[in-house]
Order: structure tokens, then C-alpha cells, then sequence
């Protein structure tokens, strides 16, 4: 898979749905960043997580943004939970819908585990306020 005409359509129809969902420039980045040693990896996520699952049908974008932040919450990883709260620009999840998610993965997977995705949660939100002029309060 080293050039573009050789790629698989899921891969394809993986990266329009990344781009869509976290923003061409953040997709354009990564795909800069690359090496040979993460490559494979990126291919990886963008054909399975991206073209395989974002991709269907059966939930809307907004539905997999909440569900993706609560999972990504639930298990601590706050760096990729604080991309996915930036994404919600373009999946139109709002803020009540990840202050419900937060509301879920506290009784689901422990309060210490919301706690720490709610404190980044509160500093994308005051990045995104900044960037935007003023507070968004969707």
C-alpha cells in the first residue's frame, strides 16, 4: 500500500471519513508525521477503525463521537478522549452530549476515570472558547 493508487477502497473511504470527522489538517499531520515504523499503524487505523467502523451507516457520526469519548474516558486515555471532544465540531456532538457520556462512564467505569476525562474535557472546551472568540454553548 505505498501509493495511493494501490489503496483499498475501505482505506479510501477511511480517510475521507477521518478527515470528516477530525479535520483534513489533523490527517494531513499525521500523515507527514509518518515513518516507515508507524506506517502500518496508520494504515491499520485508518482502514479498520476509520473505513470499517466510522464509515457505516448504522449510527450517525454524532452517535460514534459520544460513544468513542465515553469508551476513551472509561479506559483513561485522555489524549486521544481530548481529540475526539475537538472532533465534535464536525460530528455534532454537543457539550450535554458528553456531559451525559461523562454522566455514563462515572457510573459504568468509576469516578475517577470521569474525573480525569472531565478536567481535560474542561480545557479543550476553554481551547476551543478561545480559538472561537467566546464560549460555545451548544
Amino acid at each position: 500500500m505505498n501509493k495511493a493508487s494501490n489503496l483499498s477502497e475501505k482505506f479510501q473511504q477511511g480517510r475521507a471519513t477521518r478527515q470528516a470527522v477530525l479535520g483534513a489538517d489533523h490527517v494531513q499531520r499525521a500523515e507527514e508525521n509518518q515513518t516507515d515504523f508507524d506506517k502500518p499503524f496508520q494504515e491499520l487505523i485508518t482502514e479498520g477503525a476509520w473505513g470499517s467502523v466510522w464509515s457505516r451507516d448504522q449510527w450517525s457520526k454524532r452517535e460514534r463521537s459520544m460513544v468513542t469519548i465515553a469508551l476513551l474516558a472509561a479506559l483513561g486515555h485522555v489524549d486521544e478522549c481530548a481529540m475526539h471532544v475537538r472532533a465534535t465540531q464536525n460530528t455534532g456532538a454537543s457539550r450535554d452530549d458528553i456531559r451525559e457520556a461523562m454522566l455514563h462512564v462515572a457510573i459504568y467505569a468509576g469516578v475517577p476515570a470521569a474525573n480525569s476525562a472531565i478536567k481535560i474535557i474542561k480545557q479543550v472546551f476553554e481551547q476551543m472558547d478561545a480559538e472561537q472568540g467566546g464560549e460555545c454553548n451548544d
